[in-house]
C-alpha cells in the first residue's frame, strides 16, 4: 500500500461512520453512492475535511427523499445541476453533503451556462471529471476504489492531466483552464505539458464563462498556499489576458538606456511577501491590494531626460484602474472600495523621508487609511523589495518609526475615531443654522483643525467656528 493509500484509508476510516450510514440508505433504496472527486483527492493527500461530495444513480428528486429524515438540514439550490445539499451532525462534529447525480455537462460555443444531462454509470460521470486527479472515487459501503484514469499514479507524480482529452475537456467547460491554474496554486501539481498546449491555444475560450464563475475561482487560486505558481500559469498560457489582462501588462518592454525594475516580477514577489506578513489566514483584500498595487505603472511611465524612468501618480491611476477591473469581475463593492483604496495610498509613506512628516501628516495618513490601516502596513512593508540589504533595512528602520509614533499618538488622542471637537448639532446651535451645505463645510473645517493641531479644548473650538464664522460672512 502506496503512502497515499494508507493516508486515504485513514481519513476514510475517520469519515466512514456517516459515509456507510448514507450509503447504507442508498443501497437499501437499489441504488449505487460512491465519495468521489476532491474528497477522495484529499483524502488521498491526508488533508481530508468535513465537506464531503458524492455522486450516485439516483435522481435528484429521488436523492431528496432518501437524505430528508435522516440529514440535519436539505437545500436544493443546486437541483437544477443535479446536485442536493445537506448537513449531518454527529458527536465527531458536523458534514456538509453534497451528492450530485451521475452527469454530463458540456458547453456550446456562445452559451455561459452548462447543458446538464445525466449518465447511468460511474465510469461517465468520472470521464466529465475536470483532471484525473479528481476523478476517482470510493465505491460505498463496500470500500472498492474506482480508477480508470489513473488518477492515483497522477496524485503520487503531482501531475494534473485531464481524463478525456485537455481540448475536450476544456471545450466542454472553458473554466477548467483556470481550476488547472488554481489546482497548481492549491496543491503545488504541475499540468502535464499537453494541459499547457491546450489552456495555450484555446484561452479565448474563457471569455464565454460569466465573470462570477471566473472571479470565484481567482479568489480560490489568491487564497492558496502557492498563489504566485497559479498565477503564472494565468500569464504564461494567455488566459490571465482575457480575465486579468493588467497583470501581464506588467511586462514592459525594456529600454537599453533606461533600466527599471521588472514590474511584474516585483508584484509578484510584494503577493508573497504579503503573504508572509499575514497573521489571521489568507487575507482576500491584502492579497488583491498587492498584486495589483503597480498595475498603473504602465500607463504612466516615461522616459526622462537624465535617463531616469518615471511613473507619476501610478498609484492614483492604478487605484481607478482597479476599481474598473474588479467591477467587471463582480467582486462586491466593499472589497472593490477596499483594495482599490490600498493602492491609491500603497506610495503614501515614501513621502515620509526619515521621519519629518509633522503630527498632523500622520493623523492624516490614520485617518486615510481607517479600518485599512493594518493591511496599510503590510502593504507598504511588502513593498520593498530591493536587494539591497542596507537600504531594505533602512526602509523597514523608518517605517517602524512612524507604526511607532502612529502608536504613541492613537494613546494621546484616539486617532481610531478622529472627530472634531464639535459636531453637527453643536455646530447648528452656535450658529443658529439649520441643517444644511454650511453645516458640512463647517464640520470639514472643525475636522481639518483637528487634524493639523490635535484634540481642541471645547473653548478653543468654540473660538475656532466663530472665527471661520466670521470671515465666511464677510467673505
Amino acid at each position: 500500500m502506496s503512502e497515499a493509500q494508507a493516508l486515504g484509508l485513514q481519513e476514510l476510516l475517520r469519515v466512514s461512520p456517516v459515509a456507510d450510514e448514507i450509503a447504507r440508505r442508498f443501497q437499501a433504496a437499489g441504488h449505487r453512492l460512491a465519495l468521489v472527486g476532491g474528497s477522495v483527492r484529499d483524502a488521498l493527500l491526508g488533508r481530508l475535511g468535513n465537506d464531503l461530495d458524492f455522486t450516485t444513480d439516483a435522481r435528484p428528486q429521488q436523492v431528496l427523499k432518501l437524505v430528508k429524515g435522516w440529514a440535519d438540514a436539505v437545500w436544493d439550490v443546486g437541483i437544477a445541476f443535479g446536485t442536493v445539499g445537506a448537513r449531518k451532525d454527529t458527536p465527531e462534529g458536523s458534514f456538509l453533503i453534497e451528492i450530485t447525480t451521475y452527469r454530463s455537462e458540456a458547453y456550446d460555443r456562445t452559451s455561459r451556462k452548462p447543458e446538464v444531462s445525466y449518465g447511468d454509470t460511474i465510469e461517465q460521470d468520472l470521464v466529465r471529471r475536470d483532471f484525473t486527479v479528481n476523478a476517482m472515487a470510493v465505491d460505498l459501503p463496500g470500500r472498492g476504489f474506482v480508477d480508470p484514469h489513473h488518477g492515483l499514479e497522477d496524485l503520487e507524480a503531482r501531475v494534473l492531466r485531464t481524463p478525456a482529452t485537455p481540448e475536450e475537456s476544456f471545450s466542454d467547460d472553458p473554466l477548467r483552464m483556470m481550476r488547472a491554474a488554481r489546482f497548481a496554486a492549491q496543491l503545488d501539481f504541475d499540468p502535464a505539458p499537453g494541459v499547457v498546449a491546450a489552456m495555450t491555444a484555446m484561452a479565448e475560450r474563457i471569455t464565454i464563462v460569466s465573470a462570477e464563475r471566473v472571479q470565484a475561482e481567482l479568489n480560490k487560486l489568491l487564497l492558496a498556499d502557492h498563489p504566485v505558481k497559479g498565477l503564472r500559469l494565468l500569464v504564461d498560457t494567455g488566459l490571465a489576458r482575457h480575465v486579468l489582462p493588467e497583470l501581464p501588462a506588467l511586462k514592459l518592454e525594456r529600454d537599453e538606456h533606461h533600466r527599471h525594475k521588472d514590474v511584474y516580477e516585483h508584484s509578484l514577489t510584494v503577493l508573497e511577501q504579503a503573504i508572509d506578513l499575514e497573521q489571521d489566514g489568507p487575507d482576500l483584500t491584502l492579497r488583491l491590494a498587492a498584486l495589483l498595487h503597480d498595475i498603473g505603472k504602465p500607463r504612466t511611465r516615461r522616459f526622462e531626460s537624465d535617463g531616469r524612468v518615471s511613473f507619476h501618480h501610478h498609484e492614483v491611476v492604478g487605484a481607478k484602474m482597479t476599481r474598473k477591473r474588479m467591477r467587471e469581475l463582480k467582486y462586491s463593492k466593499e472589497l472593490t472600495e477596499d483594495v482599490s483604496r490600498l493602492v491609491e495610498l500603497h506610495l503614501r509613506f515614501h513621502g515620509y523621508g526619515g521621519g519629518e512628516w509633522t503630527d498632523s501628516a500622520v493623523r492624516r495618513y490614520v485617518t486615510d487609511a481607517g479600518p485599512l490601516l493594518e493591511r496599510l502596513h503590510k502593504l507598504t512593508r511588502s513593498d520593498c523589495t530591493t536587494r539591497n540589504k542596507k537600504k531594505a533595512a533602512a526602509l523597514s528602520r523608518t517605517y517602524d518609526g512612524l507604526e511607532h509614533r502612529i502608536a504613541e499618538l492613537k494613546a494621546q488622542e484616539e486617532l481610531d475615531s478622529i472627530r472634531p471637537a464639535l459636531d453637527g448639532n453643536q455646530i447648528m446651535e452656535l450658529l443658529g443654522l439649520k441643517p444644511g451645505p454650511q453645516v458640512g463645510k463647517a464640520y470639514k473645517h472643525m475636522l481639518e483643525l483637528r487634524l493639523e493641531h490635535g484634540p481642541m479644548e471645547p473653548d478653543e473650538a468654540v473660538a475656532a467656528l466663530r472665527a471661520w464664522w466670521d470671515g465666511q460672512q464677510q467673505g
